[in-house]
């Protein structure tokens, strides 16, 4: 992996060769060296450990601009990539108010009103865990499997990513940061149950807690009977949640309201979601992870998207804050981007209410351990599309009666946070349709089953 020393030096070595020719330029230097242990079938099948490194140039000359990509990052790989991003950007048309790049003064001024503060998010066991220290946790994980007689399957990955900024203008930003998956998959006869961590220090979870849930799920699932689809209050696991509510977040860009793209558009202001909802954008949130700036190099500041159900806030990069007038957020994208900015450290407030008292509340219910498959029917409403899987049972009473077969849904964003009934502890969730993020456990009304499957 390449340190902070080496990536100022890239930098320099790139803005140096481009010196005379480019009014502007910047790099972007990535890099992850994140080793994946897959398993399947109660044996291991696969130990990978790639190290892959990127330089990414954009320059600016006249206003036209280009991006290259190298993977060389040798002095002559570097003074290559500069010299085709400057062919590039020449053959190309001379764009309208295009922003000039933020400049050193700009991002330590945003740093002082966002409060940005050094993250430590480099853990040295997690990022140089070994392949055999890894085998111990998949073979701790099948002999769960083995125990209850099921069959299991999934990934176990460490290591460690990178990124750093800098350009013409004295901006540079570097961080460091390790990272650990856990994804499990228990099969029986009749059923299936899956469960998923991730942190950036591996003792954060434990990989055989993440196989005896998936275990648990999946025995408890066994035989499931068929119960028809219909409107139905429903208890929602946190990774259900993460995996649903992952489809609004993008709506929250200013560029999106701009370009009339969002649900939000003429929104913002209006209150649109539940009392009891509350959304905020935050880097520094304990259970967060991720880099403190944006793809720019500017620091990222805390929003709120959602207070008590109305809309409140949208992040911003220079481009969209430039056109709507406000304060950049420090959530660019990479640019040039027709997205313009994204919100990537989402927390919605929790409560203080558990899964197991939400399934007291309710009479008749279902509660979804995951969904699957999911895609948008109507964007102004997020209206999604999709199944659950790996564990879906009714509940009868205030109790869970067993399990069900699995059903295909359809369910809007904004309904579904206008009909939470209860909110969990907010934690750290992993899905497979957004990356991870901190949320809590919901009970929610109406929920629209459309189908019931054959499994």
């Amino acid at each position: 992996m390449i340190r902070k020393d080496k990536c100022k030096s890239i930098v320099a070595l790139a803005v140096n060769h481009a010196a005379g020719r480019a009014d502007e330029i910047e790099v972007t230097i990535t890099g992850n060296d994140i080793a994946t242990s897959r398993f399947a079938c109660n044996g291991m099948t696969q130990n990978q450990c790639p190290e892959r490194i990127s330089v990414s140039v954009l320059v600016r000359k006249d206003g036209r601009q280009a991006r290259q990509e190298t993977e060389d990052y040798s002095a002559e790989g570097i003074r290559q990539v500069v010299d085709g991003a400057l062919a590039a950007a020449a053959l190309m048309e001379p764009e309208e108010n295009l922003l000039p790049m933020p400049g050193a003064a700009l991002v330590d001024e945003l740093a002082r009103r966002a409060g940005a503060k050094a993250l430590r998010r480099y853990h040295s066991k997690t990022a140089l865990m070994s392949a055999s220290d890894r085998a111990d946790c998949v073979r701790a994980m099948i002999d769960v499997g083995k125990k209850h007689g099921l069959t299991a399957s999934g990934v176990y990955a460490t290591g460690s990513w990178f990124v750093a900024i800098g350009n013409s203008l004295g901006v540079f930003q570097y961080h460091h940061e390790s990272s650990a998956e856990c994804s499990v998959t228990m099969e029986g006869p009749t059923s299936s149950g899956w469960d998923k961590a991730h942190a950036t220090d591996a003792r954060d979870f434990d990989p055989v807690q993440v196989a005896q849930n998936a275990a648990q799920t999946c025995l408890r699932g066994a035989n499931p009977t068929e119960l028809q689809p219909g409107h139905y209050t429903v208890v929602l696991a946190p990774s259900a949640v993460l995996d649903l509510v992952s489809s609004l977040w993008g709506d929250f860009g200013g560029t999106s309201v701009i370009d009339q793209l969002s649900s939000l558009t003429g929104k913002v202001g209006t209150k649109l979601f539940g009392d009891n909802i509350t959304v905020i954008d935050d880097v520094y949130h304990r259970l967060q992870a991720g880099a403190p700036f944006d793809g720019e190099g500017l620091p990222r500041t805390r929003v709120t998207l959602i207070d008590r159900g109305v809309v409140t806030g949208l992040v911003h990069s220079r481009t969209s804050a430039a056109k709507l007038g406000v304060c950049p957020t420090g959530h660019s994208l990479q640019q040039p981007s027709s997205a313009g900015e994204a919100a990537s450290n989402v927390v919605i407030s929790g409560g203080t209410t558990s899964i197991e008292d939400m399934v007291k509340r309710v009479k008749k219910g279902v509660y979804v351990t995951r969904v699957w498959y999911i895609r948008t029917v109507d964007p102004e409403t997020v209206l999604l599309t999709g199944m659950t899987r790996d564990g879906t049972f009714l509940i009868l009473d205030g109790a869970i009666a067993g399990p069900v077969k699995n059903f295909r849904f359809n369910v809007s964003m904004h309904e579904l946070l206008r009909n939470v009934l209860a909110i969990g502890p907010a934690v750290r969730a992993a899905g497979e349709e957004g990356g991870p993020e901190v949320v809590p456990a919901l009970l929610v009304a109406n929920f629209n089953f459309t189908e019931v499957t054959k499994f």
